[in-house]
């Protein structure tokens, strides 16, 4: 079978979710979701920083880890994992054998077909059931309440920061957003969260509502930071001097819930040691999260798309980088607030090089992000195909840090166009 071939049949648009789809395959396949421990994650940024902190604490503390994660980067298998390994395409093509078979069944007595991420939700959590995994990491695709990753009975809901994303589907005003990322939060658990003014009653009233118990992190609790090259170091509760590997102040936060996860799961009767949460912090990984992707010239690749995460990475950039030329390298999907993430984007001082992305039909075309551009700069702003920007980042930029920024799906391209340089 021809994975790739396969899953492009079916739909990527979310509109009007719900859970049928999911209950009916799941049921077909004795709901092998219902025999795993989850640890559910949903938020607007910082859910995949999280799953992947939380998931490297876990295997260090010697447990057997999935985790399932979104978009794909460069691969479908990329998504699913069993302790930092990838799903095959043959463990793929034995469960699509039997799932594409459920799934013909279910479109052709139901009015509305089975969409993409059901599809390989489902693959992940019967593969994970598979693997007898000790627990698993689970990151919500859109939202929460409706999520299709919903399914599943969490011990601990995390909830990561809430800011304005598919605000067609969620909603136009922070309460409403957090009203659909709390729906994750299941009866006599526990929930873990950042400290946010708009958001944190709505998750405070959903965890009274269901006796789930709420462990708040504030920005005060966390002390004593620095940070040099390699770390972010800080001090939080009994924990001093941790370092986190991931760059950018958000790291600091998204790390403190995961320490305070991890100290909820030994009071269940889990056993994780400081040396396992510490390594765990400090040898973490978050491909296409400020990653550095070349280092002569230095590109850094990010695939923040919204403004929470714009003005994240810019701190992040000011920390790291402020004294360096830069270059940023732009693709936004039709589906973002393209024009609030270039306000922001261009306070900055540099050369902005305005891209279609690698699909025109679903991104917004380099004209029209030029056209919102000149709104704020007339000198040093350009328009480009991805891979001529690429390579003339490479050749003209070569001197300057080349930021490719804006959407995950361009990681794969962008890596293959520097390979073959």
């Amino acid at each position: 079978m021809n994975i790739e071939k396969y899953l492009s049949k079916f739909s990527k648009i979310t509109e009007n979710p719900t859970l049928e789809a999911m209950e009916w395959l799941m049921n077909e396949f004795g709901n092998p979701h219902k025999k795993t421990k989850f640890i559910h994650v949903a938020g607007t940024n910082g859910k995949g920083s999280i799953c992947e902190m939380m998931s490297n604490i876990l295997q260090h503390a010697g447990y057997r880890v999935g985790k399932f994660i979104s978009p794909h980067l460069i691969r479908f298998n990329d998504t699913i994992l069993v302790n930092g390994e990838e799903i095959t395409d043959n463990e793929v093509e034995e469960i699509l054998d039997e799932l594409s078979k459920k799934i013909d069944i279910y479109n052709s007595t139901h009015k509305t077909p089975v969409k993409w991420f059901e599809v390989i939700t489902s693959i992940a959590l019967i593969y994970f059931a598979k693997k007898q995994c000790d627990i698993v990491v689970l990151e919500t695709g859109l939202g929460g309440r409706t999520d299709c990753t919903n399914i599943v009975d969490s011990i601990i809901s995390i909830i990561a920061n809430i800011g304005y994303d598919h605000t067609d589907i969620l909603g136009n005003t922070i309460e409403e957003i957090a009203t659909h990322k709390a729906g994750i939060i299941k009866k006599n658990s526990d929930t873990v969260m950042l400290l946010q003014e708009n958001s944190t009653p709505v998750i405070q009233k959903e965890c009274k509502e269901k006796n789930a118990t709420l462990h708040i992190i504030n920005e005060k609790d966390i002390t004593n930071y620095d940070f040099n090259e390699h770390y972010q170091i800080f001090d939080y509760g009994k924990y001093s001097k941790i370092e986190v590997s991931l760059k950018g102040k958000a790291q600091i936060y998204n790390a403190a819930i995961c320490i305070q996860c991890a100290e909820i799961l030994n009071k269940k009767g889990y056993k994780i040691e400081e040396e396992a949460i510490r390594n765990g912090l400090r040898t973490v990984v978050h491909k296409a999260r400020f990653e550095t992707i070349n280092e002569n010239p230095l590109v850094i690749f990010d695939g923040g798309h919204n403004e929470n995460a714009i003005k994240n990475l810019i701190g992040t950039l000011n920390q790291y980088y402020s004294k360096r030329d830069k270059v940023f390298i732009i693709s936004i999907l039709k589906t973002k607030d393209y024009k609030t993430i270039i306000e922001n984007l261009l306070k900055q001082e540099g050369i902005f090089v305005f891209t279609s992305g690698n699909d025109k039909n679903r991104y917004v075309s380099k004209e029209d992000l030029f056209e919102v551009a000149t709104k704020y700069k007339t000198q040093n702003i350009f328009t480009y195909e991805l891979k001529d920007a690429i390579n003339k980042s490479l050749t003209e930029y070569k001197d300057k840090l080349i930021y490719v920024i804006g959407s995950f799906y361009v990681y794969a391209d962008v890596k293959k166009m520097l390979e073959n340089k």
